[in-house]
């Protein structure tokens, strides 16, 4: 009995990691983004498929996640967004899963985030992407074509630099935009 105690005591913090680290994503790197269309807390509305041509980040999100969403978008905000807020080329959505307007941009304030936020309140775009009883916190990067380029899941830093590197380089001037400035 005594072994069969400390075998459990090992063991269960392996099984909650695996279950929480569970990416539950239906897409994978190389698929074509699935398109959908969002309202935006402003109101205005966005379709992904207008924004080909474009490098995309899509940070799925919700004020209910308590610890690696509220951990992760400070970082997204100034290691990201404000790096490349100016780019034409870019676009950062943060798409909020399952609550109302006041509750989301209540979040939108605590946070501190000035990157744009859209609604999920059905989970619809959410489950284009991920598995319904998935986690959340997990981010999106879309090539300019369309085609999925990165997907991640909690926050992990050696994973988030990883991120902000491909950005970075996704959007560095080629040699002929150089030459044309």
């Amino acid at each position: 009995m005594k072994y069969s105690i400390i075998l459990l005591l090992i063991l269960f913090p392996l099984f909650i990691n695996a279950q929480v680290d569970e990416p539950g994503y239906i897409v994978k790197v190389g698929d074509m983004a699935p398109d959908f269309t969002m309202q935006l807390t402003t109101a205005d509305t966005i379709t992904l498929s207008e924004l080909k041509g474009k490098l995309v980040m899509l940070q799925f999100t919700a004020s209910w996640c308590m610890v690696s969403c509220k951990k992760m978008m400070p970082h997204i905000e100034k290691k990201i967004w404000q790096k490349h807020k100016d780019n034409k080329n870019f676009a950062l959505f943060g798409i909020d899963r399952g609550e109302p307007l006041d509750s989301v941009l209540l979040f939108i304030e605590t946070t501190k985030i000035t990157y744009q936020v859209g609604l999920d309140p059905n989970a619809s775009i959410f489950e284009l992407y991920a598995e319904k009883d998935a986690g959340i916190t997990r981010n999106i990067i879309i090539d300019q074509t369309g085609r999925i380029i990165m997907l991640t899941r909690l926050f992990k830093r050696r994973e988030f630099n990883k991120m902000v590197k491909l950005i970075d380089e996704q959007l560095a001037p080629t040699y002929n935009e150089i030459i044309e400035n």
